[in-house]
């Protein structure tokens, strides 16, 4: 996992709610066994209509999508986490998050940003107003901002969960990090157990 400190750049305003893990990487796309090539499933079913939002030129290269509550619910599929990175994301900004979601956001390096609901509206606003308005997410401060619009606000995220961003440690950087322990464990262990 790379670390994060801020993330700067444009949005997408995925205007619905309760989007689900099915609905950003369908169940057909968990057959495969690389962890690569999930941007082509993102919201694949939802690019069927020529007006969805990522259909529309204006927002691509856009790397924070910004969307309504309830974002990740249903499955605890990691793909969903994979598909969106790999859709060229580093951010996802919502109201709430499904906790399973979440945790897999924070596991993989995608920084969930949790702001009122009445924040969403003026960034969807900004958004609509310029869509190259530029979106500052940062995680040592652990606020979101967009200048050009006035908007500033902060996110919450527990001390343990922004050490991970701002250390780039996934899972196994983070017991890497207990290696010297290990290695003393082992060494004093007895050669007799399993």
């Amino acid at each position: 996992m790379r670390a994060v400190h801020i993330i700067t750049g444009r949005g997408v305003p995925l205007k619905r709610s309760d989007v689900d893990t099915d609905q950003i990487i369908p169940a057909e796309w968990l057959k495969r066994v690389e962890r690569t090539g999930f941007e082509k499933g993102l919201f694949s079913t939802w690019r069927d209509d020529r007006n969805f939002v990522l259909n529309d030129e204006r927002y691509a290269g856009a790397s924070v999508l910004v969307a309504g509550p309830s974002f990740g619910v249903g499955s605890s599929r990691e793909h969903a986490v994979w598909a969106i990175q790999q859709g060229g994301f580093d951010a996802v900004i919502a109201p709430s998050f499904s906790d399973i979601f979440r945790n897999n956001c924070t596991k993989n390096g995608l920084v969930p940003v949790v702001v009122p609901e009445a924040v969403v509206h003026a960034i969807w606003a900004a958004i609509e107003a310029d869509h190259l308005v530029e979106i500052t997410i940062d995680v040592e401060r652990l606020t979101v901002e967009v200048p050009a619009a006035g908007i500033t606000a902060s996110f919450p995220m527990d001390p343990q969960t922004q050490h991970r961003y701002l250390n780039g440690l996934d899972d196994v950087g983070i017991t890497l990090g207990h290696a010297d322990d290990i290695t003393a464990f082992e060494a004093a262990r007895p050669a007799w157990l399993p």
